[in-house]
C-alpha cells in the first residue's frame, strides 16, 4: 500500500506494463508519456530480450535514469515470476545491466488504481450507477491473460493504493447450471477461483464445461474465437459462455464493491471486454452485480465503468513517476 504526495520528474523514465501475454513500454520525459510500443510477450524468451529489442531503436536509451515496471504476478523484494508466462524480472539485476538508478516494480493492477482519477470521460463506458460518492474508495479489476484487482482509496495525505491477489479467490456459482460447471473445473483443476472463469483461459474453460454438461462434442476453441462466435451468434455454446462470462464478472465485481466499500465506482479494464463493449452493457452483468440479497440497495447507486483505453495503465505509471519524484 503506498500513500501519495505530489512531485515531479525531471529526467527520462522507463515505463512499462508487462502481462501474460503482452508487453508495453514507453518513455516518460519532461513530464510527458511518449508512444507506447506494443509486443507480444511469445516472440521474447526473457523480459531482458524484449526490453533490449525495446531500447536499440531508441537513440534516448542512453538518457534513461530510471525505470518503473508494472508486471503481472507476485512481487517480492524486487523480484517477480510472472503468473502466466516464464519470464522473471529482477530489479537488481536490471539496475546492475542497464544502470538505472532506480528499479520500482508494481503489480499491474496497481498501476490500473494509479490511473483511476485520471482517466478521461471519453475513455470511460458507463454501465449502470448513480454518481461516484466523493471521497469513497474505487476499485477496478479485468480479465484479461488472468483477472487483476486493485483498489484506489482515499486518504487525507493523498490516495493509498492497494494491490491485490483477489482473482485467485474462491470462485462461487449463483444457480445450478454455474454450479455444476464449477463442479466440472474442480474435478480437473482441483481449488477454482475466480481467473479460471474470468480469463482468457477461464473462457475456455466455460466453452469445454457448457459442451460437457450438454453432451456435445466440440472442438476446442481459442478464446478470442469463442467471442467472436458468441458475438456473432455462430455458435450457441460459445454464446452461453460469453453469458455466462458477463454475469460471472458482474457478481465477482459486486463482491469487491461490497468487500471495500467502493462507492467510488468500480473500473473494469483488461483485454478481453474492450472487444465485447457493448454486448457486455447488455449482459446480466448489471443485474448480477447489484444482486446480493438484503445488499441490493447498496449497490444500485454504485457506478460502474469499462476502461475503453488499452494503455490506461501509463496514465498511472506516470502518476507514480510524479508522486515518488522518479527520475
Amino acid at each position: 500500500m503506498t500513500a501519495t504526495s505530489t512531485g515531479r520528474t525531471g529526467r527520462t523514465v522507463l515505463l512499462a506494463d508487462i502481462g501474460g501475454t503482452n508487453a508495453r513500454f514507453a518513455l516518460l520525459a519532461e513530464g510527458t508519456v511518449g508512444r507506447v510500443t506494443h509486443m507480444a510477450v511469445r516472440d521474447h524468451g526473457s523480459f531482458r530480450q524484449a526490453l533490449d529489442t525495446y531500447l536499440g531503436g531508441l537513440p534516448e536509451a542512453g538518457s534513461i535514469s530510471a525505470a518503473i515496471l508494472a508486471v503481472a504476478g507476485v512481487i517480492g523484494d524486487g523480484y517477480c515470476a510472472l503468473t502466466n508466462n516464464s519470464w522473471v524480472i529482477d530489479a537488481a539485476e536490471l539496475r546492475a545491466a542497464y544502470g538505472f538508478n532506480t528499479v520500482r516494480l508494481l503489480n499491474d493492477f496497481e498501476a490500473v488504481a494509479w490511473s483511476l482519477s485520471g482517466l478521461p470521460a471519453e475513455k470511460l463506458l458507463p454501465l449502470g450507477g448513480g454518481l461516484p460518492v466523493a471521497g469513497a474508495p474505487l476499485a477496478a479489476l479485468g480479465p484479461g491473460t488472468g483477472l487483476g484487482m486493485a483498489a484506489c482509496i482515499p486518504h487525507p495525505t493523498g490516495h493509498l493504493m492497494l494491490s491485490s491477489e483477489g482473482g485467485h479467490s474462491t470462485m462461487a456459482g449463483v444457480s445450478s447450471r454455474e454450479d455444476a460447471v464449477i463442479a466440472l473445473l474442480r474435478q480437473r483443476l482441483g481449488h477454482v477461483s475466480a481467473e479460471h472463469v474470468l480469463s482468457g483461459g477461464g473462457l475456455e474453460n466455460l466453452h469445454q464445461a457448457l459442451a460437457a454438461l450438454d453432451g456435445l462434442a466440440l472442438p476446442e476453441r481459442r478464446a478470442a474465437e469463442i467471442t467472436r462466435a458468441g458475438i456473432e451468434g455462430t455458435c450457441a455454446t460459445s454464446r452461453a459462455t460469453i453469458d455466462m462470462f458477463c454475469a460471472m464478472l458482474g457478481t465477482v465485481a459486486g463482491n469487491l464493491a461490497l468487500t471495500l466499500g467502493a462507492k467510488g465506482g468500480i473500473f473494469i479494464a483488461g483485454g478481453i471486454l474492450r472487444h465485447m463493449p457493448e454486448y457486455l452493457a447488455r449482459s446480466e452483468f448489471r443485474a448480477r452485480f447489484e444482486d446480493k440479497g438484503r445488499l441490493r440497495k447498496y449497490l444500485a447507486p454504485i457506478p460502474v465503468w469499462l476502461i475503453l483505453d488499452e494503455d490506461a495503465a501509463f496514465v498511472g505509471l506516470q502518476a507514480l513517476a510524479e508522486v515518488e519524484g522518479i527520475g
